[in-house]
């Protein structure tokens, strides 16, 4: 079955039309489910500015259906998808709000210090998606392990982690090369190894700070044992600077 977005057959008289070339000005002609069209003129690649970018960017057929996908499209892809893994997240965890707020924060925090290590070219390899992802479901195996064990004990959570991350992720249709790393970092995110990865290493920050924060609520450390926490304990510069910021500012 042809997906009914695709079908010429449902296309009304929106579904040719023409849009300037970014680079020339000339009329380059789109049908609305072309995702890029070469300008006649100068010859440039131009995305289409209409395109629905709404089941082809988290649709794991998305490819088939519409053809190689384009690097923006490929961006909005991961995006959606990890906007799809917050959701499951939080129906995972059901009322348990205070794992749902730590999970969201954390997220919060791997943008911040991702932008930051990519805006001093320390994330070459960086991928905001897979770091995104493991910041939302670093501590699903909590809710096994305390079923389990009776314990949220990071051995207990590294070893039930994987396998729910890997179920969202696999229902989500996610490739499995984000789905191997994710579960990878869940696995074993408060123990960083000797050659960690900068997804890993921004993960892991963006945690510490968190853990830190809720710490410093419930029982407050002195500010200079604090300070110590903070300049020797994190994996990226960028990690650092953050946590100076939201710890040890005045």
């Amino acid at each position: 079955m042809q997906c009914p977005g695709q079908d010429s057959r449902y296309w009304d008289g929106e579904a040719v039309f023409e849009e300037k070339c970014p680079k020339c000005g000339a009329a380059i002609e789109f049908f609305k489910d072309d995702n890029t069209r070469k300008c006649g003129k100068c010859g440039q690649k131009a995305l289409n500015p209409r395109i629905d970018f709404g089941c082809a960017s988290y649709c794991p057929y998305a490819s088939q259906c519409l053809g190689e996908l384009p690097p923006e499209l490929l961006a909005k892809k991961q995006d959606l998808l990890k906007e799809r893994v917050a959701i499951e997240m939080k129906r995972y965890f059901e009322n348990d709000f205070k794992r749902i707020g730590h999970a969201t924060r954390v997220e919060r925090l791997v943008k911040e210090i991702g932008e930051l290590v990519m805006e001093r070219g320390e994330g070459e390899d960086y991928n905001p998606a897979v770091a995104g992802i493991a910041g939302y479901l670093h501590d699903i195996g909590i809710k096994e392990a305390e079923c389990k064990f009776a314990s949220s004990a990071p051995e207990h959570q590294h070893r039930e982690g994987p396998p729910v991350a890997r179920a969202i992720l696999t229902e989500l249709g996610a490739n499995q090369g984000l789905i191997e790393e994710v579960c990878e970092i869940i696995g074993h995110h408060h123990t960083p190894r000797n050659d960690e990865t900068v997804n890993f290493k921004v993960l892991y920050d963006a945690d510490l700070i968190v853990n830190l924060e809720e710490q410093q609520k419930e029982s407050p450390s002195p500010p200079e044992h604090l300070a110590k926490i903070v300049e020797g304990s994190f994996l990226t510069g960028a990690g650092a600077d953050v946590a100076r910021k939201k710890l040890l500012a005045d």
